[in-house]
């Protein structure tokens, strides 16, 4: 019964949209009759005149809650979740609706056969294949398919995922109908195979766009950007708008509601360390987060400085009370159940992170130099911690000298990871490579204690003085923003005011996040109105709207002209490079050497094994378009000017090579299901995305 009562949950998980793209199909999870509500007064919207009543909009959105809190349990719904679910439900109704016109017109139904078939086929419906595999295998199992059908518990269950099943086989009914034509040439499956499998040997000269000269040589006229903007304006359409200026007055603790909580739990410290006591209903009752009955904890699971406290030789005994202590804006007080050894050791360490774009030789060359000055200075006793402070581009760690406190293997990306926990205490190591940039790191210790133990929690809130404290203070300044000015009351008052970018109706704001207050005050003033005092969990705002768009476009305004700008010296820039290497190129028995040779500041790059698949040029960089052109190059040929992510470059193909054993007609027959499949799965993608572009869609919604 519990894979029962885990699937009976995923029933409420509405994913009402069943949109076919190259990473496979997103299966509906909730069966929805959308014309019970039809005609209800209060209406949501309308999609192609159809009505969506408020009843059917929350419907599905307080399905979506009841999941979200299931899947949550203890967590609060914050305002930006709230808004975030109240999107999904409107978008899930937008796509379903249009979904249901798609089976309309092209006349697709299902018989109950279909259904019963489908269920028996060795290749089943997602649902059901996502619920009844074999994890270690991945094959279905047929006897816990046909126990939980048998279950006369599961009745109910069993409608909701027919609902599932009907609706997963209409969308591939109406696949097959977009796709009546479409099939796999046997050229295109040796192309697939022979890119994916092929490795590459070439030398080549990398030009970046800089070899072209300055971006003065090529000035962009007014007229330019406005002939741009107007041709690719479908790429700048957006829904209306809003741009806003606030001044934000946050709800922080102070230091006499930091005491009141930790006060709070001393005097129940004798009460929850009494042998009598239920620890399961003391806890349910007293603590913000009440599942903390017999958890095990390790360094890991607590800042550095709380961790300390608890794993103090004197604190690792049944029976002991510890706390409270002060960890990450709570307090906890925990009881000690049982102290033993971890299965996985958890680690300490601090790095210094210097990003950088692997694309970019400049980039690479810059970073490989930055981080050999730092050995140097390592070397020369300069701390690990002021150089983290200087160096490091990881702000969250950088300002406590690079420390990212305990871990386990699994939190951390494995280059790292593996990098740490194959070093020994007290070792600079590195530098590591990782998909965040270059980290040298400093490991300062191991750790494999482990306690079982229940805890109280208290969450560090503003105390209602503090909260009337600090309202008071935005009061003020919105009613002498309001008389004296917005701009002359930040200044006078020493207040920064903070800029919101554009952000539209439903969606969240930049530093702010998802508000129905912030939004709904910027959709309903007029430019130059200051808001009324907006208030959110995190603190007060106080906005003055700046601008509004309700032209469906992205504004020609100067953050546009200024990106277009770039996009036009870039495509000018290209257009000269290539001519240029075209020219070097020209004449007969020219090489690349000759050309380097020729040209100072251009120079030959030399490679193996480089492979389609992921762009990657050995000791060199990523560079996909770069890899795409050589594949399909002619061995020994000096290349036409090809792009590259950064500029241009010519290219000889030196060898090109598929791996030993490789069976080619088995990869045939193994890879042509699978082409024609995304073939289809893309097309449908695409017809249903201009299916939603163009539809009229009235959000109505307060």
């Amino acid at each position: 019964m519990a894979l029962m009562s885990n699937l009976r949950d995923k029933t409420h998980i509405i994913l009402y949209t069943l949109l076919a793209a190259f990473l496979g199909l997103i299966v509906f999870e909730w069966g929805m009759n959308f014309t019970g509500f039809a005609g209800k007064a209060n209406q949501a919207g309308k999609i192609n005149g159809k009505t969506v009543s408020m009843a059917e909009y929350d419907e599905i959105y307080k399905n979506l809650t009841a999941n979200y809190r299931r899947t949550n349990a203890g967590g609060e719904m914050t305002p930006d979740a709230e808004l975030a679910l109240r999107e999904q439900a409107w978008n899930t109704i937008v796509d379903q609706t249009l979904l249901e016109e798609q089976f309309e017109k092209f006349s697709i139904s299902l018989q109950d056969q279909e259904v019963v078939e489908a269920l028996g086929s060795p290749n089943p419906p997602q649902v059901i294949r996502q619920n009844f595999s074999d994890p270690a295998t991945g094959a279905l199992d047929r006897r816990k398919l046909d126990t939980a059908r048998r279950d006369p518990r599961n009745k109910e269950l069993w409608l909701q995922i027919e609902k599932i099943v009907r609706q997963e086989l209409k969308v591939n009914k109406l696949i097959r109908a977009l796709q009546t034509l479409d099939h796999v040439t046997g050229r295109e499956v040796d192309d697939i195979i022979k890119r994916q499998f092929s490795r590459f040997s070439a030398s080549f000269i990398p030009v970046q766009f800089s070899f072209a000269g300055s971006d003065r040589s090529y000035p962009v006229k007014e007229e330019e950007i406005k002939k741009y903007y107007d041709d690719h304006k479908e790429l700048f359409r957006q829904q209306p708008s809003r741009k806003a200026d606030f001044v934000f007055f946050p709800l922080t603790p102070s230091a006499k509601d930091s005491l009141a909580v930790r006060t709070e739990l001393e005097s129940i410290r004798a009460e929850f360390s009494a042998p009598t006591v239920n620890d399961s209903d003391f806890v349910k009752v007293q603590s913000d987060r009440p599942t903390g009955i017999n958890v095990t904890y390790t360094r890991s699971d607590f800042s550095p400085a709380a961790g300390a406290a608890l794993f103090n030789p004197a604190n690792l005994r049944p029976g002991a009370i510890v706390g409270p202590i002060a960890d990450r804006g709570e307090y906890r007080m925990i009881k000690v159940k049982q102290v033993s050894a971890s299965s996985q050791p958890v680690a300490r360490a601090s790095h210094i992170l210097l990003r950088f774009n692997p694309a970019s030789r400049a980039d690479v060359q810059k970073v490989r130099e930055l981080s050999m000055l730092i050995a140097q200075q390592l070397q020369a006793g300069v701390p690990f911690e002021d150089l983290a402070r200087k160096y490091s581009a990881d702000p969250g760690s950088a300002q406590s000298g690079g420390d990212i406190g305990w871990f386990t293997r699994e939190r951390m990306v494995p280059e790292f990871a593996n990098a740490v926990f194959n070093a020994r205490p007290g070792a600079v190591i590195g530098p590591v490579q990782t998909q965040f940039g270059l980290h040298i790191i400093k490991v300062t210790g191991f750790d494999q204690s482990a306690v079982v133990c229940s805890e109280i929690v208290r969450t560090i809130r503003p105390s209602t003085e503090t909260v009337e404290s600090v309202r008071r203070q935005a009061v003020a300044f919105q009613t002498s923003a309001a008389s004296k000015g917005f701009n002359q009351t930040s200044s006078a008052a020493k207040l920064r005011i903070e800029k919101t970018g554009e952000f539209g109706k439903h969606m969240p704001v930049a530093q702010i996040g998802y508000s129905d207050k912030v939004t709904s005050f910027a959709f309903k003033a007029s430019e130059g109105d200051i808001s009324d005092l907006l208030e959110t969990e995190k603190g007060f705002y106080v906005m003055r709207l700046t601008e509004k768009n309700d032209t469906g476009y992205r504004l020609l305004d100067q953050e546009m002209k200024t990106r277009i700008t770039s996009e036009l010296v870039r495509e000018k820039k290209g257009v000269a490079l290539e001519k240029k290497l075209a020219a070097m190129a020209k004449g007969a028995g020219m090489s690349i050497e000759k050309i380097a040779a020729a040209n100072p500041g251009l120079s030959v790059v030399s490679a193996e094994n480089i492979q389609w698949s992921d762009g990657l040029i050995p000791g060199y960089g990523v560079d996909r378009p770069l890899v795409e052109a050589m594949s399909g190059m002619a061995i020994g040929k000096l290349s036409a000017p090809v792009k590259t992510t950064d500029g241009y470059a010519l290219v000889v193909l030196t060898k090109r090579t598929l791996p030993e054993g490789l069976n080619l007609e088995a990869e045939k027959v193994s890879v042509t299901p699978q082409l024609l499949r995304a073939k289809q799965e893309q097309l449908f993608a695409e017809y249903f995305a201009a299916v939603r572009k163009s539809a009229k869609v009235e959000d109505l919604r307060p």
